[in-house]
């Protein structure tokens, strides 16, 4: 039998139809009137195309190269042998939930609609989700509980669906997207990513994305390969990045100052680090736009496994964060979030 993803019943199997969603007589006063009032995955869902970029994406874990791992893994099992990311067949899943410690643009009065995806494409020594990321902690949803937790945020009145960690999961998130989309949700969508993202994953995502949240960690391979085990880290976002913002462009705000649409960079300042972060944020006034959005972060503490590491086992200072922020101003970023 094959799904339609506009139902209202049941969940969505593992195979999925390219042409699944014809257009139902109840939807067709939603169809005509898509527009810049509504995201744009909302288009693709009603010309068939989210459902075609499904079915590509699920029938790509067979061969995994979805992030910048490029490990070929058969991910179609649980658990999946020699996968980076330790995850099968179905995402794992934190928590969800209202969030209101993000960006004020994102979190505005009501929250952001946060999913916290266990597992990640990283392995940054550092990481202050060490349980979520490392150690996996959450359990595995299928397409339909996915939707119906976005459904939920939606209800809760969030103003965004926040993915978190999502670089290895983007077929499960397409699959619950067609679902929830189907169902009901309008709410752009957030990819909040550490930046270790693969250029033709992120070209499914065009159109469907509305807001791409990426770290810009390091720029040098040597320690990337240090802190991420990662040593092609730098290229590997730059390209993302540079993706990103063909597909989105410059972040920008509604009436209320709530995010609509575009790129928001993130960069944590690391002790000792000021050099990487001029490299970075010049990278980004200069190649990107001086008007990226970019949070210079200044909350970074040893964690995970940071002690390990003398360099990086110490708070930033004060005077550390006011120099980022200086550097910034110099390379030319107009465009600064600091509460």
């Amino acid at each position: 039998m094959r799904y339609h993803p506009c139902q209202s019943q049941g969940a969505a199997p593992s195979s999925l139809a390219p042409d699944l969603c014809p257009l139902t007589p109840d939807l067709w006063p939603l169809a005509l009137h898509v527009a810049d009032d509504y995201p744009s995955y909302l288009g693709l869902l009603f010309s068939g195309e989210l459902a075609r970029r499904a079915q590509q994406a699920i029938d790509s874990l067979a061969d995994c190269a979805l992030c910048g791992r490029q490990c070929h893994a058969d991910r179609r099992h649980e658990p999946p042998p020699r996968s980076f990311c330790r995850t099968g067949r179905y995402a794992g899943i934190s928590s969800a939930f209202a969030h209101h410690g993000e960006e004020d643009c994102l979190r505005g009065w009501n929250g952001s609609g946060t999913i916290f995806f266990a597992r990640c494409n990283l392995r940054c020594v550092f990481c202050q989700n060490f349980e979520i990321s490392w150690e996996g902690q959450g359990r595995p949803v299928d397409a339909d509980e996915l939707a119906a937790m976005m459904l939920r945020l939606q209800d809760r009145g969030c103003h965004n669906i926040n993915f978190v960690t999502p670089s290895h999961v983007v077929p499960q998130i397409l699959e619950a997207l067609l679902v929830a989309a189907g169902r009901g949700l309008r709410l752009p969508l957030v990819y909040n990513t550490g930046g270790y993202d693969h250029l033709d994953t992120l070209r499914l995502l065009d159109g469907v994305i509305d807001i791409y949240m990426p770290d810009l960690k390091f720029w040098e391979p040597a320690r990337s390969a240090l802190l991420l085990h990662a040593d092609d880290y730098p290229q590997v976002a730059c390209a993302a990045i540079r993706e990103m913002h063909r597909q989105v462009g410059d972040l920008v705000l509604d009436e209320h100052g709530l995010a609509r649409r575009g790129l928001l960079v993130r960069h944590l300042v690391m002790p000792g680090g000021l050099d990487e972060t001029r490299q970075i944020l010049r990278f980004l006034a200069r190649e990107i736009s001086p008007d990226t959005f970019v949070n210079i972060m200044p909350q970074y503490h040893p964690d995970g496994h940071a002690a390990q590491y003398a360099a990086i086992n110490r708070p930033i200072t004060s005077a550390e964060y006011r120099q980022a922020l200086a550097i910034a101003r110099a390379e030319g970023l107009r465009r600064l979030d600091i509460r």
